[in-house]
């Protein structure tokens, strides 16, 4: 199964990240299949848009964690390297893409995740849909953006709040 699935449609790429079952969350070769797919819409003249969403019951629920779990040595992963090769050029993409990526969020949308969702030019919401910064649930800081995407977004203090404490936001209060 591919972790990402693309379906060209008359004038849009659709894109969807398809790990339901540990929800759409990311790995290397995921965030190498999105890249590609992103690049796709680029190199394309046909494709004037994309949909960007989650297979399932979630959008994404960030950084699947069993990839840069310690070692048996207890030697932990290099995250400045994971970044660096999947979330900065996914997020680069989606910004520098000269088209439209709009958003589909159809369920939880956890650390990365969310912060990929909000690079995205246009952001919509199911009723069910959900964001959370958990980053400091894991010791860490946002990453893919997140630091610079949300405070423009919903302000510094409600940033630093979200960042900071992990809350889970319902859609509706996103909508705020």
């Amino acid at each position: 199964m591919s972790n990402v699935i693309t379906e060209q449609h008359a004038n849009f790429l659709e894109i969807t990240l398809n790990r339901p079952d540990v929800l759409n969350s990311f790995t290397k070769p995921m965030a190498k299949e999105l890249q590609a797919a992103l690049q796709q819409a680029a190199d394309s003249k046909e494709i004037r848009a994309v949909l960007l969403t989650g297979a399932g019951r979630a959008f994404c629920a960030g950084q699947d964690l069993d990839e840069v779990k310690p070692d048996a040595d207890g030697n932990l992963a290099d995250l400045r390297s994971f970044v660096a090769e999947s979330y900065n050029p996914t997020v680069q993409a989606i910004r520098s893409l000269m088209k439209p990526v709009i958003c589909a969020v159809n369920g939880v949308a956890a650390g990365a995740g969310a912060n990929i969702a909000l690079a995205c030019d246009i952001c919509l919401a199911s009723e069910k849909a959900s964001f959370i910064q958990s980053f400091s649930n894991i010791g860490l800081i946002p990453d893919s953006a997140g630091t610079f995407f949300l405070p423009r977004i919903v302000g510094l203090p409600r940033a630093t709040a979200q960042m900071m404490l992990a809350e889970k936001i319902p859609a509706s209060e996103a909508l705020e």
